[in-house]
């Protein structure tokens, strides 16, 4: 399923991050606050318990995130910013990373660093700014649903519309929040009109 955010303050910071003079601190905290906001949107998906707390009158009973079944995996390095936005709001959860390099040549990713918590059972929230082809996320959606999560979610700032297509299709159980879908990929795999190598950007990376 594919819910394309319609939110005008998620459009606003999609925009600034478009822009070619954004600095890289300014990059970063645009990922992150984006992220929270895609968070939100996608909050009716996450696991809820109920727990009492005390108050100034007393104990109160209230709905909590069940933050003990929440795993926030990141698509090394781009999604870095994204995922410390998402463990921002929710401080308890688990955090776990993959790295993936795409070849220049074939556009295929290539897995090189796996680090995550076991998500059997879990609520996995997968965050990764750019779908391009699909390709990483797919490898990264395709590991992940062999460990046996109760459910997967993406949170992903700017894809072409090929690659969300693309991981709608091979994955159908798999929600995929994203800020914004733009038209086409150009003849190098990238997003147009994009942002740019979000983690170039994001690190201030010489190209």
């Amino acid at each position: 399923m594919i819910m394309e955010s319609k939110s005008p303050i998620v459009k606003h910071l999609v925009n600034r991050l478009r822009d070619a003079h954004c600095d890289a601190f300014t990059f970063r905290w645009l990922l992150k606050e984006t992220a929270k906001q895609l968070l939100t949107e996608c909050a009716e998906a996450l696991p809820m318990s109920e727990r009492k707390v005390p108050t100034w009158q007393g104990n109160y009973v209230g709905s909590f995130v069940d933050e003990s079944k929440i795993v926030c995996v990141s698509i090394l390095r781009a999604a870095l910013p994204m995922q410390e936005g998402v463990m921002e709001t929710l401080g308890e959860i688990e955090g776990g990373f993959l790295a993936m390099k795409r070849d220049e040549e074939t556009h295929e990713s290539r897995l090189y660093y796996d680090r995550i918590p076991d998500p059997k059972g879990k609520t996995v929230l997968l965050v990764d700014p750019m779908v391009a082809t699909g390709g990483s996320l797919h490898d990264a959606l395709e590991l992940l649903l062999a460990r046996e999560p109760e459910k997967i979610v993406t949170l992903n700032v700017i894809g072409a519309k090929e690659g969300v297509e693309k991981i709608a299709a091979a994955f159908p159980d798999v929600t995929v929040h994203i800020a914004q879908i733009d038209p086409v990929l150009n003849k190098d795999a990238y997003i147009v009109p994009g942002l740019g190598d979000a983690g170039d950007r994001a690190f201030n990376t010489p190209e």
